[in-house]
């Protein structure tokens, strides 16, 4: 049974920083694609970075070169850090993982199957 447990998530002042974490189990974080999206309240869930078991990257425009997406394969974990915030940033973030091999410039949100529970990340100006 896969599990991702997201933490890291808390509140900081506009500019400051925060690394998320999601620790996987019955799942290996290089398999495959795993990304990390989030969702204001009243708002889609929107794709943040997500990146490949060969180790691409992309990020959502609104977040690049502010937010950087990395795994520990020792550790089994998917990181997220988190710069220059800004009070838009506030969000719940959660990791996901898709269980089959997939491209970075193809992968959909519906093709992640595999889904953590959620960190708040709020950010005040």
């Amino acid at each position: 049974q896969v599990q991702l447990v997201e933490s890291g998530g808390g509140s900081v002042q506009t500019g400051g920083s925060l690394r998320l974490s999601c620790a996987a189990s019955g799942y290996t974080v290089s398999s495959s694609c795993m990304g990390w999206f989030r969702q204001a309240p009243g708002k889609e869930r929107e794709g943040v970075a997500i990146i490949a078991s060969l180790g691409v990257t992309s990020y959502a425009d609104s977040v690049k070169g502010r937010f950087t997406i990395s795994r520990d394969n020792t550790k089994n974990t998917l990181y997220l850090q988190m710069n220059s915030l800004k009070p838009e940033d506030s969000a719940m973030y959660y990791c996901a993982a898709v269980q089959w091999p997939c491209l970075v410039t193809a992968v959909k949100k519906a093709d992640f199957a595999h889904w953590g529970r959620g960190t708040q990340v709020t950010v005040s100006s």
